[in-house]
């Protein structure tokens, strides 16, 4: 059998999706920038996609950005955030993807800002009454932390954490790659400046994303070289992504409740089984809670083993595709900075178990079964 359980990393296209970038990769293949005909028909298409997109999320065409993903999407906003408006000092947690974290940490190197982390507990909840604290004391900030951590699972109030930063003149941001999709999206209610999406975390084609930059934060463009995304982003856009991307956020939205109870349940059964077969085992940060964190990720902390560091190709081996993490840093495992920040026990492995709409119990029951039988190499080679 083969298991794939890291949709946190990504996850595989619907075949709905697939047969709707189909047309645009046979046919339909004009540049949306060319004045002819076959430009033009393809341009229709590009901005019917804007518009159901923003429509999606509550929001005007005109607030929505396409781009190549997460990673670019964020670079866009923090980078141009400080250029256009100044700013001088910035506010993330240590718990962030590194899109955002080496982002700004960039930015400190180069002397353009000044950078404070927000305090957070140990499962990795964010302080937002230190958050509330660190703008009190610095004025005009730029505020970064992400909706949903894809490690520990652990999950910020948007609208509070919006309400804080409107109250200090502060712009803000969140990485909301992991849930995206998966979450309700109203942004039309919600005190953000800007969030982003990725369309190969909500089962669409890898390579496409979105900006959502709200109306009246005027930025200028982070890729240059053409005039494309009404001036915002250089480069011929990615349409056949674009096209897969809105027909997969539209598919994730529209069942977006069927498939949260279903993944909740997949969650559920291998926390209880793995609760009762391995002892002494723990989940990291707030995975392990069914109700308050990233309802896909299942992110399993393991007692100390010696087959602990061989345990992700062991369960290549049989099959089952994972994500691992550890407190330590040693060789070309630098470990998990995530983990890291919790200051995560070195002698256990962690490994992230992340699940999507097209996982099995079946598969959570074999996955389950070759964990234990890992697990317990040691107590075997013992005796």
């Amino acid at each position: 059998m083969r298991v794939y359980l890291d949709n946190a990393a990504t996850t595989q296209m619907s075949r709905e999706v697939i047969e709707e970038m189909l047309p645009f990769m046979e046919q339909s293949y004009g540049n949306p920038s060319s004045i002819h005909s076959h430009g033009r028909e393809v341009k229709v298409v590009l901005e019917r996609c804007r518009k159901k997109i923003a429509s999606l999320l509550n929001v005007t065409p005109g607030e929505i950005f396409f781009t190549s993903g997460g990673t670019e999407s964020d670079n866009t906003a923090l980078r141009c955030f400080v250029e256009h408006y100044g700013l001088k000092h910035a506010i993330t947690s240590s718990l962030e993807h590194h899109a955002v974290l080496h982002t700004l940490e960039n930015l400190k190197q180069k002397g353009l800002i000044e950078l404070s982390y927000v305090s957070h507990d140990s499962k990795g909840n964010v302080d937002l009454k230190h958050l509330d604290e660190l703008l009190g004391k610095n004025s005009q900030s730029l505020v970064s932390l992400m909706h949903g951590n894809n490690e520990i699972g652990t999950i910020i109030n948007l609208k509070e954490m919006g309400e804080i930063c409107k109250k200090h003149d502060a712009l803000c941001h969140s990485d909301t790659v992991q849930t995206m999709g998966y979450y309700d999206m109203d942004l039309a209610s919600l005190p953000i400046c800007s969030i982003v999406g990725s369309a190969h975390k909500f089962h669409g084609p890898k390579g496409v994303g979105f900006l959502y930059l709200k109306k009246g934060r005027k930025i200028l463009p982070y890729i240059t070289g053409g005039a494309q995304e009404r001036n915002m982003r250089g480069g011929t856009e990615n349409v056949i992504g674009i096209v897969g991307m809105t027909k997969a956020l539209e598919m994730s939205i529209e069942n977006r409740e069927k498939n949260k109870q279903h993944i909740l349940g997949l969650k559920e059964r291998m926390k209880s089984q793995l609760t009762e077969q391995i002892p002494g085992v723990q989940f990291n940060g707030t995975s392990g809670d069914l109700e308050e964190s990233v309802y896909k990720v299942l992110s399993v902390s393991l007692p100390p083993n010696t087959a602990n560091d061989m345990l992700l190709f062991n369960l290549d081996l049989k099959g089952i595709s994972a994500s691992g993490g550890s407190a330590c840093s040693s060789g070309a495992d630098r470990g998990s900075h995530v983990l890291q920040a919790l200051n995560g026990d070195f002698s256990r492995k962690s490994v992230r178990f992340s699940f999507s709409k097209f996982n099995t119990e079946e598969e959570i029951d074999y996955t389950v079964e070759k964990l234990v039988e890992l697990c317990k190499v040691d107590k075997v080679a013992t005796v």
